[in-house]
């Protein structure tokens, strides 16, 4: 039986209770309060005429167990048969607005879905033979989206790929993520190598920055981690500005941290100073698996306040799968990802978390054609 069809026996069981109180108590003992309160709790859990049954019930039992005892009068009877109906017509009143509200919610997440596909829209599942998914879990549960992004796309010099997280939270961090990702999409299809790419999205970012004034202006930034693939997918090139290094997953499901050979600020803080950042480059061997992921992954703590390490766990989620020749696809490695997390941190998210894998298949050997140079 499922929790919801359990619960809807809530207002049943507090008739069954209230006979019980009325037969085990003596006759001036009245479980009238119990049987007032079965209508109120079928409120939000059944429809109008559940409720009106369950009132009528409740009227009746009332009514049955008065003349059992012989208080049947104006006192302790009638006026407790008014109360009830009186309940009962309140719970329904209590049913509709809530069913009004709930309809004014679903109508407020369609609208999220719809804002959410339309910022951060999921990236291509398969680019030759580099197979990629995502996932973005909100850490509160109303929330679609907030201030993590990911991107990928083709480029005339490879694939490119963009992992981030904006500094604020609410509709200024969904605007902030909106402006990170059409700059990262003009600048991956114009910039010759990676280290124009980072120069010219620090640049948008700052003329966007101060387009916002204030705030925006003066503490905007961003956490990224850009990521260049080769033409064969042999190689992929790294810059990290401040952000989370990635995991790559060799074919037996051991992990390795890419980490940036010179720490570097996020993008949006060049007017502090210059930093140089420089351009990594790891082997991409076939049967791998770039994990990207935001910072909520990694700081999820547990109830001994020790932080989530993914290289640590992802071998002892994957590494049995991977060695008896299963074949893991992105969005399940994603999949186990999450499910990890959310153990180690006993169902608590702190932080939002947006995941990216892009795995490189063995099977299917493809060529990546570069996109068409911008017109």
């Amino acid at each position: 039986m499922s929790q919801l069809l359990r619960t809807r026996w809530i207002p049943v069981g507090l008739i069954v209770l209230a006979v019980v109180v009325d037969v085990v108590t003596p006759h001036d003992v009245t479980s009238a309060p119990l049987l007032m309160a079965a209508p109120v709790a079928a409120a939000p859990l059944l429809g109008v005429r559940g409720i009106i049954g369950v009132g009528i019930t409740a009227m009746i039992v009332h009514a049955l167990l008065a003349q059992v005892d012989g208080t049947f009068g104006w006192r302790a009877g009638v006026a407790n048969q008014i109360t009830l109906a009186a309940v009962t017509a309140l719970a329904v009143l209590i049913h509709r607005t809530l069913r009004r509200q709930d309809a004014r919610a679903r109508r407020a997440q369609q609208v999220a879905a719809v804002a959410q596909r339309a910022v951060l829209p999921r990236p291509p599942s398969r680019l030759g033979s580099l197979h990629i998914d995502a996932r973005y879990v909100p850490a509160e549960s109303e929330a679609l989206i907030g201030g993590d992004l990911y991107v990928v796309q083709n480029t005339p010099y490879g694939i490119r790929v963009m992992v981030g997280d904006v500094r604020g939270k609410g509709l200024g961090a969904v605007s902030a993520v909106s402006a990170d990702l059409g700059a990262f999409r003009y600048a991956a299809d114009e910039a010759e190598d990676l280290s124009q790419l980072v120069t010219r999205l620090e640049r948008a970012l700052l003329r966007e920055g101060g387009r916002r004034g204030g705030q925006q202006q003066e503490e905007g930034f961003t956490t990224a981690l850009i990521a260049e693939f080769s033409t064969d997918l042999e190689t992929v090139r790294l810059v990290n500005r401040g952000h989370p290094p990635p995991v790559l997953i060799d074919p037996q499901g051991g992990a390795t941290l890419l980490g940036a050979s010179e720490e570097a600020p996020p993008l949006g803080m060049s007017d502090l100073g210059a930093w140089s950042a420089p351009v990594d480059s790891f082997a991409f061997p076939a049967g791998s698996t770039l994990l990207c992921y935001t910072d909520g992954v990694t700081e999820s703590r547990n109830a001994a306040g020790r932080f989530y390490d993914p290289v640590v766990r992802l071998p002892l989620v994957l590494g049995r799968r991977l060695r008896t020749g299963a074949r893991v696809t992105p969005g399940q490695i994603l999949d186990l990802l999450i499910q990890d997390v959310h153990r180690h941190a006993d169902g608590r998210p702190q932080d939002d978390q947006a995941m990216l894998a892009l795995h490189r298949s063995r099977d299917d050997p493809e060529p990546v054609a570069a996109a068409p140079p911008a017109a």
